[in-house]
């Protein structure tokens, strides 16, 4: 499918300038997170923040671009399901998505779509339902999950902010590892060590922290860098 020129060069630098310092950041998101752990399968990554509008949902979409890029079968999976960007992003139908097969209303094998990568598929949100919280918490996502482990080498997840709902500590429960963003000068360190709490209330395992917005020469307008999990 084709993509929205205005949508791929907002949201996918990583397709549209492959050469570029923060596409290479990317690559190094990527590098890192595997090598944090170096005898385990990271198969399932979440990506989250802890508040809206630090640029989680680019960063989920970069990073999955990146992994498919490696010759890795990828499949990006919305479960933000208020918000969702990911069928804007890639220019997909959000007729039926993740939420349809966690209601029983449709099978995995119709929500998954190719995108315009090559290696990269994605699953939508599909209808925005009455209760989120409820459908990222039941069993069927881990069922879910399991399913795709089979058919793709990579999941990368998008979820809601940590802070916000309880959404994004009960999909971490299913997943290998957490990526956190946050914006440089706009979150407040408080409200990321909250965020850093919260997840591991629930034992989520936090494998780096993306700081998004950050200024590093005087000609770049953002970049990102990557940091590996503070040790306890």
């Amino acid at each position: 499918m084709s993509q929205s020129p205005n949508n791929q060069a907002r949201h996918l630098i990583s397709v549209t300038n492959p050469k570029s310092p923060i596409s290479e950041a990317y690559r190094t998101l990527r590098t890192n997170i595997s090598f944090s752990a170096i005898d385990e399968d990271l198969k399932v990554i979440m990506v989250t923040s802890s508040g809206p509008g630090e640029g989680k949902s680019t960063t989920v979409a970069n990073l999955a671009v990146t992994y498919a890029q490696s010759e890795k079968r990828t499949v990006l999976i919305e479960l933000d399901l208020r918000k969702p960007t990911v069928h804007k992003t890639f220019n997909l139908s959000n007729r039926v998505g993740i939420s349809h097969v966690l209601t029983k209303q449709a099978a995995l094998e119709e929500v998954i779509q190719d995108t315009a990568i090559p290696n990269l598929s994605a699953i939508t949100a599909g209808i925005i339902p009455p209760n989120p919280s409820e459908l990222v918490g039941s069993k069927a996502l881990g069922s879910i999950l399991d399913q795709l482990k089979e058919q793709f080498d990579q999941i990368i997840i998008d979820t809601p902010p940590v802070l916000a709902l309880t959404d994004a500590q009960l999909i971490s429960t299913h997943c290998d590892g957490v990526v956190l963003v946050a914006e440089a000068g706009k979150v407040k360190r408080s409200a990321l060590l909250d965020a850093k709490e919260r997840l591991q209330i629930v034992k989520a395992r936090i494998v780096g922290v993306v700081i998004n917005n950050a200024k590093r020469k005087a000609k770049d307008d953002y970049y990102y860098y990557y940091y590996g999990e503070e040790e306890k």
